[in-house]
């Protein structure tokens, strides 16, 4: 897909990846359709943007109905990134049903409901694409972020069935999935640092794989370093042996950090 005269919807656009995508996105002549809790980041962020055409649409995706709001109101799209997240960080037996379902509905259930209401269009065009921002931990289990984890996994594995339905009638379907990003993100918003043998990735390299992944249909492109994808490969190949090491002293001190970063007001 040619990005330049499209529109593309994008949420969790105000945190540090998506204002990175967002940068991507109008610099390759698209128009922007921004979405977060926040109407007054919204506005800073789209008067930033290169272009014409942006919009705001504020959103709290964890409230019930927001995400077929929000794709009612921008119906007309051509792209969609599902960017927006929270942490799911901590022990599971520390966060309340309901830190539990905002997780979930968040990261995966909004993402899914979104979609399922933009496809028709999409797809009587015969034209469109979607992209699902995940994560490296859709992969491989790490300490203290079993939720997150889930979630992960979870819009992996939706992704991916996604492609398989949409491909045919025309529509795309990708992942784009950040190892550490010592700029922006989880990670990055936790104060973590990344253990030296896994190395870091930047947001601005986040917002070029999502571009790419548009442009030329990737099934799905990491941003991590080789030695970093690497293991995460070896983790979906032999879950056994990534648990054991993951266990270890410095995949707990990592679980530790990253749980201690987001308390209990960023559930």
């Amino acid at each position: 897909m040619d990005l330049s005269g499209r529109t593309a919807l994008l949420t969790g656009a105000t945190g540090g990846l998506g204002r990175a995508i967002a940068r991507a996105l109008a610099g390759r002549g698209a128009s922007v359709a921004l979405s977060a809790r926040s109407t007054e980041a919204l506005e800073e962020l789209a008067a930033e943007l290169p272009g014409d055409g942006h919009r705001i649409l504020p959103a709290d995706l964890s409230d019930p109905g927001a995400a077929e709001r929000l794709a009612a109101k921008a119906a007309d799209v051509d792209v969609f990134i599902a960017n927006a997240g929270l942490p799911g960080a901590g022990l599971l037996t520390d966060f309340t049903a309901e830190e539990i379902s905002r997780a979930l509905r968040v990261n995966l259930e909004a993402p899914m409901l979104t979609a399922r209401e933009l496809i028709p269009a999409m797809t009587k065009r015969g034209s469109g694409h979607f992209v699902f921002i995940s994560s490296l931990a859709g992969k491989a289990g790490n300490p203290r972020t079993s939720i997150y984890n889930a979630t992960k996994f979870g819009l992996r594995g939706f992704a991916l069935a996604l492609r398989c339905d949409l491909g045919p009638k025309g529509v795309g379907v990708s992942l784009v999935s950040p190892g550490f990003i010592r700029d922006a993100g989880m990670f990055a918003d936790a104060g973590t640092k990344s253990p030296l043998v896994l190395g870091t990735g930047t947001a601005a390299q986040v917002g070029d794989a999502v571009i790419r992944a548009i442009e030329r249909n990737k099934v799905e492109l990491v941003v991590a370093p080789l030695r970093f994808r690497a293991l995460a490969h070896l983790a979906l190949t032999n879950p056994a042996l990534s648990a054991r090491v993951q266990s270890g002293s410095m995949g707990q001190q990592t679980g530790e950090e990253i749980a201690a970063g987001h308390p209990r007001e960023k559930r």
